[in-house]
């Protein structure tokens, strides 16, 4: 994938830097919201349309994390993690959304959408389709892209998804395995 486009895990100075925004953005600072958008921007765009399928929603919603994170800011306890906070108000949109429209978009709409998609190589872009979206499940693509874009760790992500430790860490296991015995195979 583009670089450009992974999240690298979150280190002890960047959280400190997004409880710090988080603290600013309680206090009504719009700068520090922009701050925390351009650094969030990425996992949440991702998280959400790895929920909804489809680009345009996956916009409104990353607009409308943003709208929350500003008014529940006050809400936000300082001992939590942040990206972790702000991706589950992007799962609980995501799912508001799908339960309000009850739209999905099949896989063939999605390849078409990441055709179009300038950030990933011609290369990169048919093996994500080929690997991610054919031959994993969509519970496994949620826990990859949490864990690999969003730097989630499991424990996090199960808390998140309400799985058990285990059943992630299976889950994100058994994706690897797939992706790399269809790179295997596409190799030949």
């Amino acid at each position: 994938m583009n670089s450009k486009m992974l999240v690298p895990n979150i280190n002890e100075s960047q959280k400190s830097l997004l409880e710090k925004h988080m603290a600013n953005i309680a206090l009504g600072d719009k700068e520090a919201l922009a701050d925390l958008y351009k650094l969030t921007k990425s996992a949440v765009y991702g998280f959400a349309l790895s929920i909804l399928k489809n680009t345009h929603e996956a916009e409104d919603v990353l607009q409308e994390v943003y709208i929350k994170v500003y008014e529940n800011a006050l809400s936000y306890k300082s001992n939590e993690k942040p990206l972790s906070w702000i991706l589950t108000i992007t799962k609980n949109l995501s799912l508001m959304k799908i339960r309000k429209n009850k739209n999905h978009m099949d896989v063939d709409e999605l390849k078409e959408i990441l055709a179009d998609n300038k950030g990933i190589n011609e290369i990169e872009n048919q093996l994500l389709v080929n690997t991610v979206f054919s031959y994993i499940t969509d519970e496994e693509r949620n826990i990859l892209i949490l864990h690999s874009v969003s730097g989630l760790k499991h424990r996090e992500i199960a808390k998140m998804l309400e799985l058990p430790l285990a059943t992630v860490l299976s889950k994100y296991n058994r994706a690897i395995k797939k992706i790399k015995r269809k790179m295997g195979e596409e190799k030949k």
